[in-house]
């Protein structure tokens, strides 16, 4: 097996990916490129959670990668990660740097391990829009219109890959898909855990700290800007329930609850994604993310220093 190139910090939202990312970068001579979906867009800062101060360590500021480089209100997607995620790669190396990516979009990550070409295939907004209007007994239908090879491995019980099914096969069925070069990934896959009551205190005191630091006033400004409700329902459960609640649509109390238990459950979603990237393939090295931050530092950095020859300042 080739020496590993690359490490990789993972886990639900709210175990200390960041940090644990950030001691490592410094430990090890690295720079880190966010795998967050929402982190890219500019503004968007307590509702993604940044924590930007947390790449503040030992009186110098680690090199992060792939935040705020997107305006709110823009779309961004996988395939558009993939061309920054290997741009930031390949500067890095130059660099003779280690490469540390770290987030919690199990997509994005698992997008890069297993070199989905298909998350090249643009949007067929007209196309989509004609499918939105047919149920998914017709979407299932539309699908098996086409040679058997385009739709190996459709998933024909959800309506919304079945759209998206239709669109990559309707392009394979009239173009010729490129394939992209890239550099080889090594990877060590670092997975943070929580036990579950300890995940769901740590969701509880953040969305805490959140609503009280100006997490509503966040949404109030990127409405003024001119973000549209609708964006900000895309970007996720944060937004998309203060939102509701600026609406007039429920009461803060209401508003504060419900979000609490939507964000529960998906961080039990990221954990499920991350254990089929295992039956997938990716080996992940599981740590449990312990109140003691300097225990699971200590931990992590034995970790990398067994696969990585690299010298470190706690070796």
């Amino acid at each position: 097996m080739s020496d590993p190139n690359i490490l990789i910090i993972l886990g639900a939202t709210a175990t200390g990916k960041t940090q644990l990312a950030v001691h490592l970068a410094d430990v090890f001579g690295g720079e880190v490129i966010s795998a967050d979906s929402r982190q890219v867009f500019k503004g968007m800062d307590i509702g993604t959670g940044k924590d930007l101060h947390e790449y503040e360590i030992n009186g110098k500021r680690i090199v992060h990668h792939l935040i705020d480089i997107k305006n709110a209100g823009e779309k961004y997607q996988v395939n558009a990660f993939k061309e920054d995620f290997y741009r930031a790669f390949e500067q890095i190396n130059r660099r003779n740097n280690l490469p540390i990516l770290c987030g919690g979009t199990g997509m994005y990550i698992h997008s890069l391990l297993q070199n989905h070409e298909l998350t090249a295939i643009p949007v067929n907004q007209l196309l989509r829009d004609e499918l939105t209007l047919l149920s998914k007994e017709e979407l299932q239908n539309r699908i098996k219109q086409f040679p058997l090879a385009l739709r190996l491995h459709v998933d024909y019980s959800s309506a919304k890959r079945l759209v998206r099914a239709i669109e990559v096969a309707d392009f394979l069925n009239k173009n010729e898909l490129v394939d992209v070069p890239r550099p080889t990934l090594n990877p060590v896959v670092i997975g943070l855990y929580n036990e579950v009551e300890t995940r769901k205190h740590k969701i509880a005191e953040r969305l805490r700290l959140r609503l009280k630091s100006g997490l509503i006033e966040e949404v109030e400004k990127l409405i003024a800007s001119g973000v549209t409700e609708d964006a900000l329902n895309f970007y996720g459960l944060e937004y998309k329930f203060v939102v509701s609640y600026i609406r007039g649509e429920m009461d803060f109390d209401t508003m504060a609850e419900r979000l609490q238990t939507a964000i529960f459950q998906f961080a039990k979603r990221q954990m499920t994604f991350f254990r089929k990237m295992e039956k997938d393939g990716v080996a992940i090295v599981w740590l449990e993310a312990v109140e003691n931050k300097a225990l699971t530092n200590k931990h992590a950095v034995e970790l990398v220093n067994r696969f990585f020859k690299r010298s470190s300042k706690d070796a």
